[in-house]
């Protein structure tokens, strides 16, 4: 049983096997993006229902959608060009700002973003917020969750079909959405990427945000910023599995030129 096991592991994994943009990355997902999709509208429909946006007329939320909507003009733009429109296919994008003190940000399949009132401070201006947004798009756009749901359906699932673990195993599948992109209705209840997806988000949110027309070089300086959160002692949840500060300022730098060149020649 476990040697058929493997095999089939194997045999799922070629087939699902897709290369994220930018990095060229090889990743198995074996879920229809459309079907994490449309979890995601539920549990995002619910974490509203408790957690009201800010109103249209506020002028922090009009820069988050600003920025939110220039970054995703970019980002299909980029794909689209090659030939990777696919990505988001069926998105909807949507751009909310929640009051909250949680200094956070996320974004869900098909484009849901929300960002907490507790990050602006440190975005400090369009530019940081540029970089935070692109970051959140990138994971969306990079299927990181669809990965990890993936994994886990493979692992504690034997790879079933996510209609048929919905239908068979409604519990466990449940788990691995919320392992997988992490929302509950509490806000801060987001559990966080593994430090490949981060550091992969990083690269494809500035290079999205070169396109876009912000200035990338905030990038380094904000996340500096958000180290320093808690005195440095506790950092917040949106580091909790990043690269140390040091390692990631250094990997922003060294990719800052190909990010301005992607900007340069994909501008909106």
């Amino acid at each position: 049983m476990v040697k058929k096991l493997v095999v089939f592991a194997f045999i799922l994994a070629f087939v699902a096997c897709s290369t994220v943009p930018i990095t060229g990355r090889k990743q198995m997902n074996l879920l229809p993006e459309s079907q994490l999709v449309g979890m995601a509208l539920t549990s995002y429909g619910q974490f509203l229902a408790q957690n009201p946006a800010m109103p249209a007329s506020n002028a922090q939320t009009a820069q988050v959608k600003e920025v939110g909507d220039r970054i995703a003009r970019a980002a299909t733009k980029y794909l689209r060009t090659k030939g990777e429109g696919d990505r988001v296919a069926g998105f909807k994008w949507e751009f909310n700002l929640v009051q909250s003190n949680e200094v956070n940000a996320w974004c869900m399949p098909g484009g849901k973003v929300v960002f907490y009132t507790g990050i602006l401070p440190l975005t400090q201006n369009m530019d940081g917020l540029a970089v935070v947004m692109g970051h959140e798009v990138a994971h969306a756009i990079a299927r990181h969750g669809n990965e990890r749901m993936s994994q886990g359906l493979l692992v504690q699932a034997g790879g079933l079909a996510l209609d048929v673990a919905l239908a068979q195993k409604p519990e466990l599948t449940r788990q691995l959405f919320s392992q997988a992109y992490g929302l509950t209705a509490t806000v801060g209840a987001v559990l966080p990427f593994s430090r490949l997806h981060e550091s992969e988000a990083d690269k494809l949110g500035l290079a999205f945000a070169a396109i876009a027309g912000y200035n990338v070089d905030e990038a380094a300086p904000f996340w500096n910023r958000m180290s320093k959160v808690g005195g440095g002692s506790r950092p917040p949840q949106f580091l909790s599995t990043h690269p140390d500060p040091q390692s990631r300022a250094k990997a922003i730098l060294e990719y800052l030129p190909q990010a301005k060149a992607i900007g340069r020649k994909y501008a909106l």
